[in-house]
């Protein structure tokens, strides 16, 4: 679907993140097997996509976005010198409210001939309505514009070619303003706060890991991995909106209105600090918030080896910690971490989204920095840091090309680098490093990972039969010289022999780790066979 033909609020709606690409293209198809017979708008309500209260939104901001754009031409016609002033905006749009950030629009020889005032006429059918058509340029000056200055001024020529459209900066020009979604958010109380901090409070007291607030269901709290309610009765949309708003600060506000989503940490003094995530649905406004104990804990805490303490050892290289979601990634590489901050006297340097643990400097010096707080990205972070002396870098995740770049060249440089990435076992996270380059140089990667990874740790948290917690499955594939063989060799599914065989050497497969904790008795059978790769290896 071209911009051209996109309706001017279906770009407002997708722009502001109140519905995707694919629900937009849904809706003006639909639009289009009705010849015309429903607007755009109607369509999006009766779907579900947006609520009224976001359509009268989206009309006003459609509204105010029309006048500009009428005005701003009208100007442009009328200008006789560089010195004539800029229109005012509408007297008909309403300037107490904060506007509704726009997206990206034509120039202004693209813009909407005339303004949509109501839910009839949001959108033509997509059958019978013409592109957004230009409206002719107007030779009859603005209402409010002023003469220019008696002095004679030559004429501003008109461009030959129209200046391509730029995308919406985040912060607009003066004359330029936006309309945002922010503008009817709830304030909540210092009761709703105190409200919230209790609710957390409760959470932890009951050994949650999660609590999820959504609008239309009830609070629940994700205990040993399995999600329940933790109180009667089901959360309307409002008292969502002041449970999710709680916890942010008015720059926090700014943002979450802007973009519809927000992620950041919350501590809680005596409690600890909680993961959160805060963001737009269909039915109002939700969070989600992870625990995260104040103090870092020890391998032992953890129900971990002890041998996993000398994959610290290392001075230079790669070490990872790889799993599925919600198994406790970020929970080991700060154990590690404190170790190293125990027992070294080095720099290190850790690279979030956002900032977790806590790690106060013992005999290390420990500076923690936040994507989006403290710098751009992790790749702007990784490749300031080779500027920073650092001995050790900590990668919060391993998200993308660049930054999977950055910190294989980080460890090639003399550091040691700990991160996490989302894979389930140590093969699967070679072969996604080696995928993420393009196929011309995935011979130089295999080449790096073969020289500068040490070891790859990949685990699962499997309920316990008791019912007390859960416990780690451990696999860990350290890169010796055989390892690093076959992955220069490409031949990386031969590498699980060698997990079978590897004892000896600190090895250990999963499937291995998993027979042991139900031989143990420690798991049940049917939760080792839904988290286990061979399910003969179990036995009857």
């Amino acid at each position: 679907m071209s911009n051209q033909r996109v309706p001017l609020l279906g770009r407002l709606a997708v722009h502001n993140k109140m519905i995707s690409m694919d629900q937009l293209t849904e809706a003006t198809e639909e639009q289009g097997r009705r010849n015309g017979q429903s607007n755009l708008g109607e369509i999006l309500v009766e779907k579900g996509s947006i609520t009224t209260e976001q359509l009268a939104k989206l009309l006003n901001a459609q509204k105010q976005m029309v006048v500009r754009q009428r005005a701003s031409q009208a100007a442009s016609a009328a200008a006789p010198s560089l010195e004539t002033e800029p229109p005012k905006p509408n007297a008909t749009a309403d300037s107490r409210s904060e506007p509704m950030t726009p997206p990206p629009v034509e120039t202004p020889t693209a813009a909407p001939a005339a303004p949509a005032a109501s839910a009839s006429s949001v959108a033509p059918a997509a059958a019978a309505a013409p592109a957004l058509e230009p409206e002719p340029k107007r030779a009859a000056p603005a209402a409010d514009s002023r003469p220019a200055d008696p002095a004679p001024t030559p004429p501003v020529p008109p461009a030959t070619d129209p200046e391509p459209a730029r995308p919406v900066q985040s912060t607009p020009a003066p004359d330029s303003p936006v309309v945002t979604l922010g503008e009817d958010l709830a304030v909540p109380s210092d009761a709703d706060r105190e409200a919230f901090d209790a609710m957390l409070k409760e959470a932890v007291a009951k050994g949650s890991s999660d609590i999820h607030v959504h609008a239309g269901s009830p609070l629940m709290f994700r205990v040993h991995g399995k999600l329940s309610p933790a109180r009667e009765g089901i959360i309307d949309a409002a008292q969502s909106e002041l449970f999710a708003l709680s916890p942010l600060n008015a720059e926090q506000r700014k943002i979450f209105a802007q973009h519809g989503e927000l992620d950041f940490c919350y501590s809680l003094e005596g409690v600890g600090r909680f993961r959160a995530n805060v963001y737009r649905q269909q039915r109002g406004i939700d969070a989600v918030l992870r625990y995260i104990p104040p103090k870092a804990p020890s391998l032992e805490e953890l129900g971990l080896p002890s041998s996993l303490a000398k994959f610290v050892n290392f001075h230079q290289g790669m070490v990872l910690v790889t799993g599925p979601a919600g198994c406790g990634k970020s929970s080991t590489l700060a154990a590690l971490v404190d170790l190293i901050n125990e027992e070294r006297r080095e720099h290190i340097l850790t690279i979030e989204d956002p900032i977790e643990y806590l790690h106060p400097s013992k005999r290390c010096l420990v500076n923690q920095r936040s994507v989006h707080r403290h710098t751009e990205s992790f790749a702007r972070a990784l490749r300031a840091a080779l500027r920073e002396d650092p001995d050790v870098i900590v990668v919060g995740e391993l998200r993308d090309l660049e930054t999977i770049s950055l910190a294989l060249s980080a460890a090639e440089t003399g550091h040691l680098v700990l991160a996490t990435l989302h894979t389930n076992n140590a093969i699967r996270t070679l072969n996604r490093i080696i995928g993420a380059f393009p196929a011309d140089q995935q011979g130089q990667i295999r080449m790096m990972i073969s020289e500068s990874l040490r070891v790859v740790i990949s685990q699962r948290l499997i309920p316990r039969v008791d019912g007390q917690g859960r416990v780690a499955a451990i696999e860990n594939l350290i890169v010796t010289r055989a390892v690093a063989n076959l992955i220069r060799e490409n031949k990386t599914f031969q590498i699980h022999s060698i997990l079978q065989t590897g004892a000896s050497q600190g090895m250990a497969l999963l499937d291995h780790s998993i027979k042991a904790l139900l031989d143990a008795g420690t798991i049940s059978r049917e939760d080792a066979l839904m988290n286990c790769e061979d399910a003969k290896l179990m036995g009857d």
